[in-house]
């Protein structure tokens, strides 16, 4: 590490003390000292003050304790789902991690575990202990984590050392995001955690990407009988950050992701309520179902009630083309189609997508 490096890790511990001691012992709130770069922390505090409100002292030693093994069963079994579509990920994340000193942990809704993965030091008690299947890691049990803390705010965090509540958890440092099922509810969270290792924030990122997928294949997992992989014009179809809107043989939609439930208002506000992919797009969506079967597997336009209009891929459920789209052939689509809305115009077309006109030729010729 070279100097520079050490005084940057010295003085961001500095900037953690400073804040514990504002909210822990002086009844103070962060802000109030000052300190420079604590930018991310506000939720921090609150999870902080909710762990002092509920009796909880820094100095108090950590049991990580496990759940009852009755409760654990209907935790097994309720989550099954959610293991099996996580496995996967992990695996990947494993690889991504490797040379980090980071490991996965994957918790329910209430912060128990489910799973761990990657490169966890079986000798080392302090992975050992948290990596159990069944060991509650909960703000309530273990205080302020990135497991607690993205399940109470419901978005990535980043947390490091002594912004943990105790002082036994300080040791850790972890990126965490929630996870939400094919109706909207958070049905538990992804933990990225190392021990006495380099601080990555940058691990909120994959994190958050890694939930991402976990999502899709939770919603692709319901019984179902076309998906709708949507985005916004201009953007490229075929990827995990489209939108996911699985429909039944009715129209009626079976599961949605995050993605797709940030770009259609209705999806967002109906977790509760079945809702029609009629009350969606402002089209008939009986020919949504004839487009998967089709010859012509390129984007179309939808439009939305709002006035909005997003593109889309109807893929027929079942269908190799389900699970991830030949992301070749949709660039090829929309550069064409880009270029007829341009009335053949290669340089609009190339300015409307983003991209040099160099770019448009040599993927159009790609087609031929």
């Amino acid at each position: 590490m070279t100097d520079a490096a050490a005084a940057s890790t010295a003085g961001r511990l500095l900037q953690i003390a400073r804040a514990r001691q504002a909210v822990m012992e002086e009844g103070r709130v962060a802000t109030d000292v000052l300190v420079p770069g604590w930018y991310d922390g506000a939720w921090i505090q609150r999870s902080w003050r909710r762990c002092l409100e509920a009796g909880q002292r820094p100095e108090r030693p950590v049991a990580f304790d496990v759940v009852p093994e009755q409760r654990m069963r209907r935790v097994r079994e309720a989550n099954r789902q959610l293991v099996e579509a996580a496995r996967p990920v992990l695996e990947q994340l494993s690889r991504a991690i490797a040379s980090t000193r980071y490991f996965a942990i994957l918790t329910n809704n209430e912060g128990v575990v489910v799973d761990a993965h990657g490169p966890i030091d079986a000798q080392d008690r302090r992975a050992a202990l948290i990596t159990r299947v069944g060991v509650d890691l909960s703000e309530r049990s273990v205080g302020t984590t990135a497991i607690g803390a993205a399940l109470a705010e419901l978005h990535p965090v980043w947390l490091h050392r002594g912004e943990h509540f105790f002082h036994d958890t300080g040791c850790y440092s972890c990126a965490g995001a929630p996870l939400f099922g094919p109706d909207g509810r958070c049905v538990g969270m992804l933990d990225l955690t190392g021990i006495d290792a380099a601080e990555r924030p940058e691990l909120k990122h994959l994190v958050a990407q890694s939930a991402r997928s976990i999502e899709n294949a939770l919603a692709l997992g319901r019984p179902h009988r076309l998906v709708l992989r949507l985005n916004w014009p201009g953007r490229m179809l075929g990827d995990e950050g489209d939108g996911l809107v699985c429909l039944d043989a009715d129209g009626w939609v079976a599961a949605t992701n995050s993605a797709a439930r940030e770009m259609v208002a209705t999806l967002a506000q109906a977790q509760a309520q079945p809702v029609h992919c009629s009350e969606l797009f402002a089209q008939p969506w009986e020919p949504l179902f004839d487009l998967a079967h089709g010859s012509d597997h390129g984007p179309v336009e939808l439009p939305l009630w709002s006035g909005l209009r997003l593109l889309a891929v109807a893929q027929a459920a079942g269908s190799a083309r389900a699970s991830r789209l030949p992301l070749r052939d949709v660039e090829i689509a929309l550069i064409r189609k880009a270029v007829d809305d341009a009335r053949g115009n290669v340089m609009e077309a190339a300015r409307a997508l983003g991209i040099s006109r160099a770019t448009v030729y040599r993927k159009l010729a790609q087609k031929k």
